[in-house]
């Protein structure tokens, strides 16, 4: 016979109310046969204890951090004294090309020095030659001019002569 939706309804109101009633016997019996207000207290302790354990949990947490939070600090400070240390080496470095550019200049000096002297003696060979090449031009033209006068009255010896 078909039921009606009232009917329905009302079956399914009256099987709620049953479930209702008797779920706390059916778990209490489930749970080993305890009762509702053990499991109730059990459940409790299970809670606190898992608060407990998170508590814990937490402060290994925060211990962690500070840990890692120290370590780095560290780590950035021996960083700090490489950089430092670098810093050190470049200023190292920074002296040694100062001590170069000075040997430089010393040898610049040295030789604009010495390109002088070689300058001087290039000069006073060149008037010690010319000197020489001047008595040189003096002596052929008296030579010249020997010759020149000597062949105006040689023809002249030998015109008379023969």
């Amino acid at each position: 016979m078909p039921l009606a939706q009232e009917d329905l309804e009302l079956i399914k109101q009256q099987v709620g109310d049953y479930v209702k009633d008797h779920i706390s016997d059916w778990i209490a019996e489930q749970s080993l046969g305890k009762p509702a207000v053990v499991y109730e207290i059990e459940l409790r302790e299970r809670m606190v204890r898992v608060e407990e354990e998170l508590k814990a949990q937490r402060a290994l947490m925060r211990e962690g951090f500070e840990s890692q939070r120290t370590e780095m600090n560290l780590r950035f400070e021996q960083v700090d004294k490489r950089f430092e240390q670098v810093d050190k080496r470049f200023e190292q470095v920074d002296k040694r090309f100062e001590q170069v550019d000075k040997r430089l200049d010393l040898m610049k000096a040295d030789m604009d020095k010495r390109f002088e002297q070689v300058d001087k003696r290039f000069e006073e060979m060149i008037r010690r030659h010319d000197r020489h090449f001047m008595w040189l031009v003096g002596f052929i033209a008296t030579g010249v001019g020997v010759v020149i006068t000597a062949m105006r009255y040689l023809p002249l010896a030998g015109s008379g002569a023969s």
